[in-house]
């Protein structure tokens, strides 16, 4: 399961990109969406990488990010009612049929956008126009992503 995160604005964007950023429903900055990994979504990333950053979210990430940012319909928090109708006992088990693939948030109930806040102490050294492997923040950064989740929850 792929964590994706917009880190640039629409300034200046053509419409094959914005279409695309549209696909993977990031249409504001620091919003987050799981994406599952196949050939198609891993192509549209790689198209993005230039205003995203994304890479292999953790369970326990997934799980905290649930708690803390998860919002089903009416802008309320997943709590234990939501849990038991979707048929979890935590969000522990939640987060582990997610990311294993078993389940799609939006069948449990819970919104597949998580609106976060811009990280704390700001992005890497390279700023949001260098790629991650420069210093920057942009880009695929593997298991580095829980950091920055992390840092924005």
């Amino acid at each position: 399961m792929y964590a994706a995160i917009r880190i640039r604005g629409n300034v200046n964007l053509n419409r094959d990109l914005v279409k695309t950023l549209e696909s993977l429903m990031l249409t504001k900055v620091n919003q987050l969406v799981l994406i599952p990994e196949d050939k198609q979504n891993r192509k549209m990333l790689d198209t993005a990488r230039a205003y995203i950053t994304y890479g292999e979210a953790s369970k326990e990430m997934l799980a905290k990010l649930i708690e803390k940012r998860g919002k089903v319909l009416g802008d309320k928090k997943v709590d234990a009612e939501v849990l038991k109708k979707a048929g979890f006992k935590n969000i522990e088990e939640l987060a582990d049929a997610v990311s294993s693939g078993k389940i799609n948030l939006r069948e449990t109930g819970v919104k597949p956008v998580f609106r976060l806040r811009p990280p704390r102490k700001g992005h890497a050294r390279g700023g949001i126009k260098k790629d991650f492997t420069v210093g920057g923040a942009l880009g695929y950064r593997g298991e580095a992503i829980n950091q920055l989740i992390g840092k924005m929850i």
